[in-house]
């Protein structure tokens, strides 16, 4: 707190943004030095309130040891002046008596003797005040369960009496009943009780969180598992790092320990490290340890003890030894509360919890289905192959000449021998052979940075390949192999040429630096590629005593190079050029019986067809490679043969024959490593035409798929670009959970964490996140997340576009809230950057919709401040005519006419209202069969409120149904009789008389 409260309206104003804030160190700490402040002051009502704060952050800040010491100031408040308590504060004072209750009860060093006596002060103080003591009744049933004796006779004592207004909330009186008979093994029936929470119809501070946690076992029990599935995604989002929900995140912990998702169970762990350090209440963490225990036993008695798993703060953990800790800890807990209560009720929880089998083998939790043998290694995971893997030679010299020549045949089975020799050449005692067929050593190390270098160039990265390869190149030459020695050079000249250009942000002056990437970037690529292939040739003529392969290989190179300067400037001049190297390629390849350069030549032909347009030619082409292939191999090449037809059948738009050639693909990969036949992209385009056959739910299964391949090789940008798609895919499907809880995955991964993935990529990620949680009605997450990304996006100087967007959708969120003054700023740096970069219909309707949130929510006092959106709003509209920019739906001027009809209609001015829709009625112009049914149905809505207006607010029945009798006879007519159904409505309500 940077300054503290002078007076009572200072400490009243502070005690309001305090109570804004999310419970924690920094509310509960602003708490405490607002009690301090209302000390100082002097006078017990502001004091009050301050120390009714004060408890408030300490009971859910999960500070339990804190809340009563706090209360007994209150209380002794209330004996000495009871006048300062108010009825509102009284009602305060007394509900908080259960506060304490659930306070003491969490802690095993208060003796069961002082539980008992604290409900007997509480009975006395409420039967004095002439209280119900339905309450009471509660407080104690809950110690019985809690200790696990008398609970059926507390339960009867309580449950039998009616609510009074210091009941618990009716969301935890519910969650209490269930847990009663669930502890009484009557599933069915708790979950019968527990259904208007579950449902969202009942809430508050705790639930629905604590009473999903309690119920996911029951749902999988009873067969309810995608159920259970559903609330296990919100449930948790509502709890996660929570340290006065940790209990709740431990039954999440357990949940995925039974349901086979062992890898999200120590995600998750991983997200909720904070709570080993920050759980004040036992109890709590008795919970939270016990779930955690349950889901490191499973991970351990699967094989997998060593895997590092995130535990207490100080030092590296493994799942073993957490698990040690752990079970110490909650050993102990459950001890001391034992004692404490004089039962083994909690030994005997905890030993149940850890005794449960597996209640479902394998649950598809999330979008990133993992399993424990793709958690944790820092290197990328190689992806599994459904074929047999080759053999790979024992002996040294021949695992080298076999790495050689499968590598001079492009064969996949050679990326498994380099892994094996570099292995080997990394130990201390590796002897080279002294084998002339063998050579020296330098080539062996030559060999191997030709690999790292291909590989590096495969995840985008290609100033390092360029670098390697280079080095390659040298130590070749150095081993007196001039002819690996100029390959290497020719791949290093390609990789150099694919290294990304930097376009200063002013060369793109009226647009963005994406944009300049996109004109200047490509050109300087194109010419690279230009250069790069003419330093080829010229290394090509140079080199002497090349073997076959190699200059096949060179040749290749030449093309790919030219191939690639097409796919860059799409010119058609440079067409030519790519078929003419395709076919020097393929004659050399034929002569000398390569039969893998046979069919590159051949796809490069093809795929020069369809980049030229000429897509009937591509498909020729392509079908002779694949009956080639088919007949005499390398049958490694058909997957990628039978993707690129996929794609040509795409181009024709025919999306069946495209699923057929790009699923058969998918099925051939399966023989080889997933990286050497691109099977990411396979399942990518698979993703793009089951959205063309209408099949979305297949495809985010293919883009999911797609993104964790990307993954496990090593392509982290490609794979969380592969992410985002499938997450606003999820969104686009209304599985806004499943949005969430993949985007919450991939935000946790340990670069995205550390700042070391592209900042844009990851603000990507976010933005579609918090458009989730606005969409999951999370308005208080959503609007945080969208103030942070408008704050940082305000920095990007090269991409005020982007600004305008996200400033822009924040000022509507911000609005929702009824923060109007920071909606207006947030309007205000959209407006600014629009400046320098128009997004007319984005900024127009952040406007229109801050003016109708104004004027709704404030009517007559907020009517100034919306007309002045609305003439903002009108600006852009005239900015947007001059620039003859055309809207994609109906016209801004139609658009900001309609809202000035709603925002007047808000605020009572129904003259105005009534002129400026008659206004937009006009600029619609009525339906037409030419116009479709999106503009009957504007038209019909306009034509509604027009008539509502008209009708009832100004007192105009008669031209009101003449209205709305003109337009239901022209929809019904037209045949828009849905349309028409809200009018005819309206005009019998107006004929009954209002």
């Amino acid at each position: 707190m940077p300054t503290a409260p002078q007076n009572t309206d200072e400490l009243y104003q502070a005690l309001e943004e305090n109570d804004r804030l999310p419970y924690g160190r920094t509310r509960t700490v602003t708490a405490e030095e607002l009690v301090d402040a209302a000390e100082q002051l002097a006078e017990p009502v502001p004091l009050v309130h301050a120390l009714f704060e004060l408890q408030e952050a300490y009971t859910y800040g999960s500070e339990p040891r804190k809340s009563p010491v706090v209360f007994a100031r209150l209380l002794n408040l209330f004996d000495e002046q009871p006048d300062v308590f108010d009825e509102r504060r009284r009602h305060t004072l007394f509900w908080r008596f259960k506060w304490v209750a659930d306070a003491l009860r969490v802690l095993p060093e208060i003796p069961l003797a002082g539980l008992r006596q604290w409900l007997t002060e509480m009975r006395d103080r409420y039967e004095k005040a002439g209280l119900g003591l339905q309450p009471y009744y509660g407080q104690a049933y809950q110690l019985a369960a809690h200790i696990g004796e008398g609970t059926t006779l507390a339960y009867e004592l309580w449950a039998g009496r009616s609510r009074t207004g210091l009941s618990d909330c009716e969301a935890c009186e519910i969650c209490e009943r269930a847990l009663y008979h669930l502890a009484a093994g009557d599933d069915e029936r708790a979950l019968n009780d527990w259904e208007p929470v579950l449902a969202g119809k009942e809430s508050c501070q705790e639930e629905p969180a604590r009473s999903v946690s309690y119920a996911l076992l029951p749902l999988l029990r009873s067969g309810r598992v995608d159920r259970a599935r559903e609330l296990h995604l919100a449930g948790y989002r509502n709890c996660r790092r929570n340290p006065s929900m940790s209990g709740e995140v431990g039954r999440h912990l357990e949940f995925c320990a039974l349901t086979g998702n062992e890898a999200r169970g120590l995600e998750l762990l991983a997200e909720n490290r904070n709570l080993f350090g920050e759980v004040e209440s036992p109890l709590d963490l008795f919970d939270f340890l016990t779930g955690a225990e349950v889901l490191l036993q499973r991970v351990e008695s699967l094989g997998h003890g060593e895997l590092p798993a995130a535990g207490y703060a100080g030092r590296t953990w493994t799942v073993a030894g957490l698990r040690a800790e752990v079970r110490g800890r909650a050993d102990d807990l459950a001890a001391r509360f034992d004692a404490r209560n004089g039962t083994t009720a909690h030994t005997d929880r905890r030993r149940a919890r850890l005794d449960r089998a597996p209640l479902v083998d394998a649950l598809e939790l999330t979008l990133r289905t993992r399993g424990l043998d793709e958690v944790a290694p820092a290197a990328p995971v190689a992806a599994p192959a459904a074929r047999t893997a080759a053999e790979v030679p024992e002996s040294l010299p021949e695992l080298i000449l076999r790495a050689r020549t499968l590598d001079e045949q492009g064969h996949p089975d050679a990326r498994a021998c380099w892994a094996k020799l570099r292995t080997l050449a990394a130990s201390r005692d590796y002897a080279h052979p002294d084998d002339p067929a063998v050579g020296p050593l330098a080539r062996l190390r030559a060999d191997l940075l030709s690999d790292e270098a291909s590989r590096t160039g495969e995840k985008d990265e290609f100033a390092e390949a360029a670098a390697l390869h280079e080095e390659a190149a040298g130590l070749y030459e150095d081993a007196g192999a001039p002819g690996d020695a100029a390959v290497a050079r020719a791949c290093a000249l390609l990789a150099a040429a694919e290294i990304p250009a930097e376009i200063p942000a002013e060369g793109a002056e009226g647009g963005s630096a994406d944009e300049a990437d996109g004109a200047g970037g490509a050109a300087v690529k194109v010419a690279a590629l230009a250069s790069a292939h003419a330093a080829m040739v010229r290394l090509h003529e140079e080199a002497s005593g090349l073997a076959p392969h190699q200059e096949a290989r060179l040749l290749r190179l030449r093309a790919t190079a030219l191939g690639m300067r097409l796919q860059t400037s799409g010119d058609e001049a440079h067409v030519a050029p790519v078929l003419a190297e395709a076919d020097l390629l393929l004659a050399f390849a034929t002569r000398h019986e390569l039969g893998g350069q046979i069919s590159g030549a051949l796809l490069l032909r093809a795929t020069t067809h369809a980049l030229s347009g000429d897509l009937p030619a591509a498909v020729t082409v392509i079908d002779g490679v694949r009956d080639r292939l088919k007949a005499h191999g390398p049958a490694w090449h058909l997957p990628r043969t039978l993707a690129l037809r996929g794609r040509i059948q795409l181009g024709l738009r025919d999306a069946q024959a495209a699923q057929a050639d790009l699923a058969e693909g998918l099925r051939l990969a399966a023989d080889w490593p997933a990286d050497v036949v691109d099977t990411a992209r396979l399942h990518a385009d698979l993703a793009e035409v089951c959205m063309h056959l209408g099949r979305p739910d297949e495809a985010l299964r293919h883009l999911t798929r797609s993104a964790e391949l990307e993954l496990r090789r090593g392509s982290r940008t490609d794979a969380y670009c592969a992410y985002s798609n499938a997450a606003q895919l999820c969104l686009d499907l209304g599985r806004v959970e499943d949005c969430i809880a993949l985007l919450d995955s991939l935000l946790a991964e340990p670069d995205v964490a550390a700042g070391e993935v592209d900042d844009r990529l990851v603000a990507q990620l976010r933005l579609t996140r918090a458009r989730a949680l606005h969409t999951g009605e999370d308005l208080k997450a959503a609007t945080t997340e969208f103030v942070a990304l408008a704050a940082e996006s305000a920095r990007w100087d090269d991409d005020p576009g982007s600004h305008v967007m996200i400033a822009a959708e924040t000022a509507v969120l911000l609005g929702e809230s009824g923060e109007f003054g920071r909606a207006r700023e947030a309007a205000e740096q959209a407006i600014a950057a629009h400046a320098r970069a128009p997004r007319y219909e984005q900024l127009s309707g952040c406007l229109r919709e801050l003016a109708r949130l104004q004027a709704e929510r404030q009517g007559p006092e907020g009517l100034a401040d919306a007309r002045a959106h609305l003439a903002e709003a009108g600006r852009i509209a005239d900015e947007a005519r001059a620039a003859e920019y055309e809207a994609q739906g109906r016209s801004l001027d139609t658009a900001l006419a309609y809202e000035h009809g709603r925002v007047n209609a808000y605020a009572g001015e129904y003259e105005d209202a009534l002129a400026a829709l008659e206004k937009a009625l006009a600029l619609l112009g009525g339906p037409t069969p030419e116009k479709g049914e999106d503009h009957a149905g504007e038209w019909a809505e306009c034509l509604r409120l027009t008539a509502a207006v008209e009708g009832i607010y100004l007192e105009r029945p008669a031209p009101a149904l003449n209205r709305l009798d003109a337009a239901v006879s022209r929809l019904t007519a037209l045949g828009h009789t849905e349309e028409a159904e809200p009018l005819s409505s309206l005009a019998n309500r107006l004929r009954d008389g209002g």
